[in-house]
């Protein structure tokens, strides 16, 4: 049987055999692509619901009456856009922070000479590891100290910046040949002009990756807002939108459709700008990885 099956093989023609691969791999991709895309399908469909629906034995999986109001829901029962002007001012405060503390560190790390550097950045790449729960004990005790709990600058401080962000920033650096330095130099330009009108504009596509993704890390954070912020008018979109549960007398309800339309609402921004920039993201961590 063994033999039969090598011939079989061994006359497939070469057009054959890339159909046959072609196919596997049409296969896979669609594959993926439902199991990526059909968790956003079940929001929406879920947010167009009726709570009959959403709370039928049977699995609805399109509404039959879309129920557009469900979107309006969110902003009748909670101060919706005071909810997302808090978070973008927390995102851009904390992307700004990031990406300019990321930029610094990142060209000290590729084209700086001092010592212990190579140390230095071991212990940044070990910084990675270390979510923000193990050193959420000390890190509450200094801002409570220093009287910035229930202030933004409570939230920013967690991530303003990243090592992630240095690490990859300090890969792209490293892909910048040195005799651009040494020719700015000699123009007598200084460090900070050297980083900003030839690292940055070289290393573009990672810029701009490290700047999303800040802002989407920033856009979608809870655990460390949910516990420096305390007063309603102060919480972020995550936080707040907890509140749609509570929204009648304070008692849990099972409008989980409107809470599902508050939540795509939420996200929407973050689905534009991954869209419009998705491009220079994977441009960019395509040259992170060449060095």
């Amino acid at each position: 049987m063994t033999t039969q099956s090598n011939a079989k093989s061994a006359f497939l023609s070469p057009r054959a055999k890339h159909t046959a691969g072609l196919t596997v791999r049409w296969i896979l991709a669609v594959l993926v692509t439902v199991i990526m895309v059909f968790p956003l399908f079940w929001m929406l469909s879920t947010a167009l619901k009726t709570e009959q629906e959403v709370m039928s034995s049977k699995l609805v999986f399109w509404p039959a009456v879309i129920q557009w109001d469900n979107f309006v829901y969110p902003f009748r029962k909670v101060p919706f856009l005071r909810y997302m002007l808090n978070t973008a001012c927390v995102t851009a405060m904390q992307m700004t922070s990031e990406l300019l503390l990321g930029i610094m560190a990142a060209y000290a790390f590729s084209k700086g000479k001092f010592h212990g550097k190579h140390l230095l950045f071991v212990v940044v790449l070990g910084a990675m590891m270390i979510p923000i729960q193990v050193t959420f004990i000390p890190l509450y005790i200094v801002i409570a100290r220093v009287g910035w709990m229930n202030t933004y600058w409570g939230v920013w401080i967690a991530g303003c910046v990243s090592s992630y962000s240095i690490f990859l920033l300090r890969q792209a650096f490293m892909t910048v040949d040195d005799s651009y330095i040494e020719a700015a130099r000699v123009d007598g330009m200084g460090k900070m002009s050297i980083i900003f009108r030839i690292m940055v504009p070289m290393c573009k596509p990672t810029v701009i990756t490290v700047a999303l993704t800040a802002f989407m890390s920033g856009w979608n954070s809870y655990f460390w807002p949910k516990v420096i912020i305390k007063a309603q008018n102060m919480y972020v979109l995550t936080v707040g939108v907890q509140r749609l549960r509570t929204s009648y007398g304070n008692e849990a309800t099972a409008n989980y459709h409107q809470i599902m339309a508050g939540v795509l609402l939420s996200v929407i921004p973050v689905f534009i700008v991954f869209a419009i920039f998705q491009k220079h993201m994977l441009s960019g961590y395509t040259k992170a990885a060449m060095k």
